[in-house]
């Protein structure tokens, strides 16, 4: 998965579509090579979108490593809450044009490593990127404190063999946390400012 990071431009490129449905509404979805969980929402991302979709979310929202977008094409359709999405691959966020698009959503999708804007946000929701290592992915974590409201949320998905477990212990002086869902060795944390 180097090359997600990258943007290599010699990957050839392999479009595939595959569609989903999400509380009776149907979404379409592109992929392609070097994109996160190409031909499918992986079942991190998938249990991730269906308890943030219990809870009362409205606003601006942040999806933080987007991929192809389906966090945020699928939030934004169906909690009619505006969306920004970054990604730090060009392909996925071509995509995720591509997607939004398709699907009849209004968001806003951005080339980047990170949150380099200065805007606030009333949520942020991530299927983070664990693989840029432990220093990257924290410092990406902390980040996110500075644009969040006061008392507003980061839901994230985490595998607790990938460390959930000490990642909840490193942030508890950060954010108050909260286990909202464990299934299948994934956890979805919402973590408070």
């Amino acid at each position: 998965m180097d090359h997600y990071f990258t943007n290599s431009s010699d990957l050839k490129s392999e479009i595939k579509e595959f569609k989903v449905k999400v509380k009776d509404v149907e979404f379409k979805f592109k992929t392609d090579n070097g994109v996160f969980s190409k031909g499918e929402i992986d079942y991190g991302t998938w249990l991730l979108i269906n308890t943030v979709l219990n809870l009362d979310i409205k606003g601006l929202g942040l999806d933080l490593g987007t991929g192809y977008g389906a966090i945020g094409i699928i939030l934004s359709k169906l909690k009619n809450v505006k969306m920004d999405m970054i990604d730090v691959n060009k392909r996925a966020i071509h995509l995720s044009c591509i997607n939004a698009k398709e699907n009849g959503v209004d968001v806003n999708p951005i080339v980047g490593d990170g949150i380099e804007n200065d805007k606030i946000y009333d949520f942020i929701i991530s299927n983070p990127p664990i693989r840029v290592g432990k220093e990257k992915l924290y410092s990406l974590i902390k980040n996110c404190k500075n644009h969040l409201k006061k008392n507003s949320y980061l839901y994230l998905v985490i595998r607790k063999e990938q460390g959930a477990k000490s990642f909840i212990k490193d942030f508890k002086d950060i954010y108050e946390i909260k286990v909202l869902e464990k299934s299948k060795g994934f956890y979805i944390l919402a973590l408070k400012t």
